[in-house]
């Protein structure tokens, strides 16, 4: 694999992981957390950072050494578990997507006045003619950028915007007023939504599609 394809597999793998993390659930979750916590928040998003970081380098360096899916790794481990392991997945993803297609809904709602009822449908449609098309990875790794760019953008702009207590908010990621006991459920939350679930096994399945395995890659 060219060296310009093996990082567009790598960079479409990141923000496929990035899109699927920051959903609806996410927000809600953080501007709940934000709300409580206030600036201490900030070390809820440090600890989750670290630790999914860890948990992800882990997951996807086994997985495209060996060059098998999460599925098929549980299997060796103990035959049976890898069907045991994609059944959660697929339900656990099931649930997950339907509140994704649901923040699609609203955010055209919100952009650009959409009815909700014809956002679920066109979100869903996207998403259906993604998986249609005949290079699907491509276009998904495509799209995941510009979306993912979108993204990045919009949360600028809202800090533009909104204008929060920098000082505060950094002082607080490191030395946070509140203590950890009661940041510990808010670590665990925001840890489950990033990494929990088939957002662990996402990227590292998309760079086993592109063939990058083996450890000719492990870096």
């Amino acid at each position: 694999m060219s060296n310009k394809k093996s990082s567009g597999a790598l960079i479409g793998a990141a923000f496929l992981m990035a899109t699927s993390a920051i959903g609806p659930g996410f927000l809600t979750q953080t501007a709940s957390f934000t709300g409580k916590h206030a600036a201490s928040f900030g070390f809820v998003i440090l600890c989750s950072l670290l630790l999914s970081a860890i948990a992800q380098m882990n997951i996807w360096r086994v997985l495209c050494t060996t060059g098998l899916r999460g599925q098929d790794v549980a299997n060796k481990v103990l035959p049976g578990l890898g069907y045991v392991l994609s059944f959660l997945i697929v339900l656990g993803g099931l649930v997950f997507n339907i509140g994704n297609v649901g923040g699609g809904a609203l955010g055209f709602n919100t952009l650009l006045g959409i009815p909700t009822t014809f956002g679920y449908l066109l979100a869903g449609g996207i998403a259906i003619l993604v998986f249609l098309s005949k290079n699907a990875k491509g276009v998904m790794d495509r799209l995941v950028k510009a979306l993912g760019a979108i993204m990045i953008v919009v949360i600028f702009v809202v800090i533009l915007i909104v204008k929060p207590p920098v000082g505060s908010a950094i002082k607080n990621t490191f030395l946070p007023e509140t203590g950890f006991a009661a940041l510990f459920p808010a670590v665990l939350t925001l840890l489950g939504g990033t990494v929990g679930g088939y957002i662990t096994f996402s990227g590292a399945h998309r760079l086993i599609d592109a063939g990058i395995t083996g450890k000719d890659h492990l870096q």
